[in-house]
């Protein structure tokens, strides 16, 4: 008897710890989206785009502080590097920039969640980790909104992806988080990566480029609750139409379009990193806030920041990866 009673102790303790052990079936997409709050995105931007970063100019040291502290927030995380030499940084020579910087080298960072089911597939997201640094009195542009903004949010959608793999429900696609460096002095980074990519550009399903969405433009301080999209439907409606279900769904911002129009004078389709990847048919977003009055100056600090707003466009970035991650097959070109 008393080893029946020994033996039927053990089995309930370890029935307990199993169960412990099981993965969280009961999350949903929505609550890792509700783990982008506008209190953690302020502290890593308040730090990302500090004065200690020197404001980022490619190739300075300000600009290797700002990469370091992206690669330890992976570590830091447990989120991998996709390079064979565990490293997280892809290296850029000094040469490539064309004399933009300095001579100076530089490096992409690089971070994935592996897909469950189809790893070779990969969804990108990107932002661009430099800004324009200082100026010949040692004003600092720090970059807050371009693109503090876009890098502090891909830092906690790749956290939001990692718990749901921790619990059980990572993405099928691979996902890749992409900090480019360079973008400031000509898309120099992005452009590198497509020529030597760690993932095929065939396997590429689409690209979510960040660059600005803490901010509001002017024309719209009416109605602040939007987010430019440009090149969503470029080369794939699908890409759009799950884009449109996803905010309708989820989020219910103002998707507004008019960028994409193309005798935009602006023509932003050109002037971020996405570019690099639609040159090679790869499907894109951009997402963006506009230009507002302390674009590319020493004002674009982090306390001009709509931290809410920015979660919320933070939050319908990563579930239009989430959905396009584990969609049964990946979206279709035009």
């Amino acid at each position: 008897m008393k080893f029946y009673l020994i033996a039927l102790l053990s089995t309930i303790v370890l029935s307990c710890n199993s169960t412990q052990q099981l993965p969280n079936t009961k999350k949903t997409n929505v609550d890792y989206a509700n783990t982008i709050t506008a209190e953690n995105l302020k502290k890593h931007l308040y730090i990302y785009a500090g004065d200690e970063m020197e404001g980022r100019m490619t190739g300075t040291p300000g600009q290797k502080r700002a990469s370091e502290y992206i690669r330890d927030f992976y570590i830091e995380h447990d989120i991998k590097s996709p390079l064979k030499s565990n490293e997280y940084y892809q290296p850029i020579p000094g040469s490539y920039f064309n004399g933009r910087s300095k001579g100076n080298a530089s490096e992409n960072v690089l971070a994935f969640i592996k897909g469950s089911e189809f790893p070779d597939e990969v969804i990108v997201l990107s932002a661009h980790l430099d800004h324009v640094g200082t100026d010949a009195e040692g004003n600092i542009f720090n970059g807050a909104d371009d693109d503090g903004s876009g890098t502090v949010s891909i830092l906690a959608m790749a956290k939001a992806f990692k718990q749901a793999e921790k619990d059980g429900k990572g993405p099928k696609r691979s996902v890749l988080f992409l900090h480019v460096t360079g973008e400031e002095l000509g898309l120099f980074g992005s452009r590198y990566y497509v020529e030597n990519p760690i993932f095929s550009l065939e396997n590429t399903v689409a690209n979510l480029n960040i660059d600005m969405i803490g901010r509001i433009d002017p024309d719209k301080i009416e109605n602040p609750q939007y987010l430019y999209l440009i090149g969503s439907n470029t080369l794939s409606q699908e890409l759009q139409d799950v884009s449109t279900m996803v905010n309708d769904k989820y989020v219910q911002l103002e998707l507004d379009y008019k960028f994409d129009a193309p005798n935009d004078p602006n023509r932003f389709y050109y002037r971020s990193d996405h570019y690099n990847f639609a040159k090679n048919n790869i499907p894109v977003i951009f997402y963006f806030n506009g230009v507002h009055e302390d674009y590319h100056k020493m004002t674009d600090t982090p306390d001009k920041i709509e931290y809410e707003l920015m979660a919320k466009r933070a939050k319908l970035i990563f579930l239009t990866a989430w959905e396009l991650a584990n969609m049964d097959r990946r979206i279709a070109l035009d």
